[in-house]
């Protein structure tokens, strides 16, 4: 089918609105050439690449308002070497997963893991969320803050529960770019590849002294651990400013130099202001449509950084998608297990508000341009 061509004044400065791996800001790339040149090649166990891990944690530290006791602490592998991590040294007994997506979906799936009693899974249908519930004998509480699958966020909010049950928030997508408190929290973790601007390949997470001590509990007991699962490990390394084994280095100065512009603007605060602008004016375009509307009914479960629009079935959204990325408007497919006739656009924290208010206006040019129309 031919594509619709879009006129120049509706084309994005930057095209890119995929969820992950998502947008990486130019200055970051120029980093990798001014700063990169004395770094990328070198020992991860020499100064230069300690002092860029410290930096980095230092910066997420600032980021994340951590009071003290909090750490920030790393390891090599993504959120789903993460979620192994956690059945191995964070869930003592039994956990209680909330699924309102893939992410959420697949960290219950780790805490079934055989040395551990089966999880307490609550699963919500997709475009909306469950919650929290107190249950004697969990000693775990995990959700996603923000669902990269479905575009459903979810507040992070302590759950009032045992005494030394842990609060565990996957944060992959949120992470710098929803504003929190991370005190209502004891685990907060991700992979920087979303708003932070960087590659997968690496985890992070802020901490609690719960937490810390968990971890440090489990890992004195006498359950296996594997060495490269173990938070202990992750812990320890982190304090000595390294990682267990050799680190992306590349992705370490991407996420630094998101992390320096972030704090420069202003911060969580600031970062939280620009994805709701954004975010803001595809729910309202989509609200006020005759063809559109956002897949997640209730605006308070909508997310500021994935935002996923529904269409009427007179109107092929793969069609759009196809003729958008032939325009250099790349990926704004749906998420491939949901099978839904949507759009699925990222407004994380680097993606320009006016590039997403062109978006919309190349949006509406396609539609009414596409056959059948």
């Amino acid at each position: 089918m031919p594509h619709v061509e879009l006129p120049s004044d509706l084309l994005p400065a930057d095209g890119r609105f995929g969820c992950g791996p998502s947008k990486v800001r130019g200055a970051q790339l120029e980093a990798l050439v001014t700063r990169g040149a004395s770094i990328l090649g070198t020992s991860h166990r020499q100064a230069p690449v300690k002092n860029l891990v410290a930096s980095t944690r230092e910066r997420l530290a600032q980021l994340f308002r951590l009071p003290e006791g909090y750490e920030i602490i790393l390891g090599n592998g993504g959120s789903t070497a993460f979620w192994d991590a956690a059945a191995f040294g964070l869930i003592e007994n039994r956990s209680q997963n909330l699924v309102f997506g893939e992410f959420g979906g697949k960290f219950a799936s780790a805490a079934a893991a055989p040395w551990l009693q089966a999880p307490d899974v609550r699963k919500a249908q997709p475009g909306s969320r469950t919650v929290a519930e107190a249950v004697e004998g969990v000693d775990v509480y995990a959700w996603p803050h923000n669902e990269t699958s479905t575009g459903v966020s979810a507040p992070v909010q302590r759950v009032q529960a045992d005494a030394g049950a842990l609060t565990v928030i996957d944060a992959t997508s949120a992470a710098g770019g929803i504003d929190f408190d991370v005190t209502q929290a004891d685990v907060y973790y991700f992979a920087p590849q979303k708003n932070l601007g960087s590659d997968g390949g690496l985890w992070y997470a802020a901490v609690s002294p719960a937490a810390i001590e968990r971890i440090e509990g489990i890992a004195a007991s006498d359950r296996y651990i594997p060495e490269f699962l173990s938070l202990k490990n992750a812990l320890d390394n982190s304090r000595l400013q390294q990682t267990l084994n050799t680190p992306a280095l590349a992705t370490l100065l991407l996420l630094d130099e998101q992390l320096g512009w972030i704090l420069d603007n202003g911060g969580l605060s600031w970062a939280a202001g620009r994805t709701a602008e954004s975010s803001a004016a595809l729910y309202d375009w989509a609200d006020a449509s005759t063809v559109a509307t956002p897949f997640v009914a209730d605006p308070a479960d909508r997310s500021p950084v994935v935002v996923t629009i529904d269409f009427d079935e007179s109107i092929d959204a793969a069609a759009i998608a196809k003729s958008l990325r032939a325009n250099g408007i790349v990926d704004t497919e749906p998420y491939r297990k949901l099978g839904r006739n949507q759009l699925r656009v990222a407004t994380f924290v680097s993606i320009e508000p006016d590039d997403v208010r062109r978006l919309i206006g190349a949006i509406d040019y396609t539609i009414e341009r596409l056959p059948g129309a």
